[in-house]
């Protein structure tokens, strides 16, 4: 990751206000990284593209709004097609908000009765797959220790207390305990000490 992809995903007191980032500005900035890319100086893109050193310079500080022309003349001495200048504007970021306890709740039958989940968030893109659940373990909940599937899982005990089970070990979980495990292996709460039982589940996967 470059310097700059550092500073755009800076946090905490250092983090741009997103209203700032304006068109202009993000604009601007695709030119520069493009015209470095190329090793270019602000006077060898500008002469290429027909324009002043100084109105280059103000459309990569994202001080002016240059016209469709202009842009057409900055692209085309980049070799770049024009929608490349607008590609960092139009990224998306994922963001998912649940109230509380608005989550999708999921309620588990059969051998699994009694085991309540509720799904946090959901991520659309990328290249991963994030699923978030608050998990409860009621009264009337039985123990099952066969779930299986790929990624990772991480748990964090919230309240009750379970006995735990990944693979050939178990773990005794109690509030503020976590565990996190690759959940190829068979997995699951295999005793259910003091119900009810509720813990944070995340598991992690990469998008088929």
């Amino acid at each position: 990751m470059s310097q700059t992809d550092d500073a755009d995903l800076a946090t905490g007191s250092s983090a741009p206000a997103e209203q700032n980032r304006t068109l202009e500005k993000t604009l601007g900035g695709q030119v520069r990284s493009l015209r470095r890319q190329l090793d270019l100086s602000v006077a060898d893109l500008a002469a290429a593209a027909g324009i002043s050193a100084g109105m280059l310079s103000k459309i990569e500080n994202g001080q002016i709004s240059a016209s469709l022309n202009t842009l057409q003349a900055i692209a085309a001495a980049l070799s770049a097609p024009m929608s490349s200048l607008f590609a960092p504007f139009d990224e998306k970021r994922d963001c998912s908000f649940v109230k509380s306890g608005q989550g999708v709740a999921i309620e588990r039958r059969g051998s699994k009765v009694g085991h309540v989940y509720q799904l946090l968030g959901a991520v659309l893109g990328g290249d991963v797959v994030v699923e978030p659940y608050l998990i409860t373990l009621r009264e009337d909940a039985v123990p099952y220790a066969g779930f299986r599937h790929a990624g990772t899982e991480f748990i964090y005990m919230i309240s009750g207390e379970v006995v735990y089970r990944h693979g050939d070990q178990t773990y005794r979980l109690t509030p503020g305990d976590s565990i996190l495990f690759d959940s190829a292996a068979l997995h699951g709460p295999e005793e259910l000490v003091k119900a009810p039982m509720t813990y944070l589940s995340i598991i992690v996967y990469p998008r088929p």
